[in-house]
């Protein structure tokens, strides 16, 4: 191991502007790593048309690729996430990013289907907890009110990411071929590796947390008995609520992603490269929807943190419209804006969802209560939306597929209803044992 001078606390906290510029600097770095986990598992969808040239793969096949990812993630997320709340979340984010790029690079030699489910699933094994520790870091050193957009913003980098291994990834495989693709991935990954090793420390990220959140996790976090962390990671119907509905309204930008880049090139002409391009101009609608959805969310409940829950509904029946509307329209502009408006909103809930699971768990827990976000996340919305859509659209076609897919919004704003009528009696209990535990 590595061993060099670090500076201590004292050194870090010299003026308030110091540790703000560092917290930042953190926010920046642990979100380039989110985007090479997203360019990672996106960069498939890029090259979906020459895969399935290659290898006379079904769209169920195809769709398996992406989801095998998703998959692992949303079996591994909890246990491990579990595991880097007592090992350290700083070491855990390092080996995690340096094991995903490091499959990405097996993606690139696959020489078969086989070989490159195997290596899509080590993806998988490698980003299935970094989305919960990494917002946890981040949501540990800036204040409580700014939980929404910085939840947003961070998960975002998923879109922001996913939008660099399409458009990337496109343009690499168009001139390169597909596997350069994925190694031109892996090697931005390994890059970011290394400058997160170097820059980020947990000592360093010690004056950015707050006193009671410290209080807490010395006092609960490495102490807590599975049943106990269990109990106060499901305490309240209305942070069960908050898993559920996040996880079934992510289905929409899980399947749309996956499957746009073919969608164009099937129904609009498209070649690979030009396909892979458009839908990330999607996917980039999706990121900045994200944020800015995020930020409204915070600032019309600074009243009451109810208000998020409405807010949250909103996004989904937004979604639920200009999708049901775009994708029954005929190939045109028309449909394209339709779709892309839709697509603002898809994943608009995920800051709201994100600050309501903050707000109901004690920050001790929080690593493990966001991995409970991604597990649901990923079980309920990003895991199956490929492949059950490709299963689908080998029976119906592709259109057809798609077309059913802005139901999963509609029933994910049922569930949010549900959360918000329990929210302000289970809001009272959380912030009671919070008090008792900084005390």
């Amino acid at each position: 191991m590595l061993t060099h001078a670090e500076p201590t606390a004292g050194e870090l906290t010299t003026t308030e502007t110091n540790v703000r510029i560092y917290a930042w600097i953190v926010f920046a770095l642990t979100v380039g790593l989110l985007l090479s986990d997203y360019m990672s598992r996106q960069v498939l969808n890029a090259v979906f048309p020459l895969l399935k040239t290659t290898w006379r793969l079904s769209d169920t096949r195809l769709g398996s690729l992406s989801s095998v990812v998703a998959l692992m993630v949303g079996v591994l997320t909890f246990p491990l996430s579990v595991l880097a709340d007592r090992w350290g979340r700083v070491k855990s984010i390092v080996l995690m990013a340096a094991l995903w790029s490091l499959a990405t690079l097996g993606c690139a030699l696959s020489t078969n289907f086989g070989e490159m489910l195997l290596a899509r699933a080590f993806v998988g094994i490698g980003e299935a907890a970094y989305g919960s520790v990494g917002i946890a870091v981040v949501l540990s050193i800036f204040p409580p009110q700014l939980r929404s957009t910085i939840t947003g913003a961070f998960m975002a980098g998923g879109a922001f990411g996913s939008v660099l291994g399409m458009a990337l990834g496109g343009a690499v495989a168009g001139h390169l071929g597909w596997r350069a693709a994925f190694g031109a991935m892996a090697a931005m990954g390994i890059v970011l590796v290394v400058i997160y090793r170097v820059v980020v420390t947990e000592k360093r990220l010690a004056p950015l947390q707050s006193a009671t959140a410290s209080r807490e996790a010395t006092g609960l976090g490495m102490r807590m008995s599975l049943r106990t962390l269990i109990k106060g990671l499901f305490s309240t119907r209305s942070v069960v609520c908050a898993y559920v509905g996040s996880g079934v309204h992510l289905l929409v930008p899980a399947a749309v992603w996956s499957w746009l880049p073919s969608f164009l090139n099937r129904y609009y002409g498209m070649a690979t490269g030009k396909a892979a391009a458009t839908a990330a101009v999607f996917v980039l609608v999706t990121g900045v929807g994200m944020v800015v959805c995020g930020g409204l969310a915070d600032r019309f409940s600074k009243a009451g943190g109810g208000k998020k829950w409405s807010i949250a509904i909103a996004y989904c029946m937004l979604c639920f419209v200009f999708l049901t509307i775009g994708l029954r329209m005929p190939a045109g502009m028309a449909q394209l804006v339709f779709i892309g408006a839709g697509m603002f909103f898809c994943a608009g809930a995920a800051g709201p969802s994100g600050a309501m699971v903050a707000n109901l768990t004690l920050p001790a827990i929080h690593a493990s209560a966001f991995a409970t976000l991604t597990l649901s996340n990923n079980l309920l919305g990003l895991a199956p939306a490929a492949v059950l859509t490709g299963v689908v659209a080998d029976r119906i076609g592709l259109l057809g597929a798609l077309q059913l897919v802005p139901f999963a919004p509609l029933a994910a704003a049922a569930i949010f209803v549900i959360g918000k009528r329990n929210y302000a009696r289970d809001l009272e209990r959380v912030n009671a044992l919070r008090e008792a535990a900084a005390r």
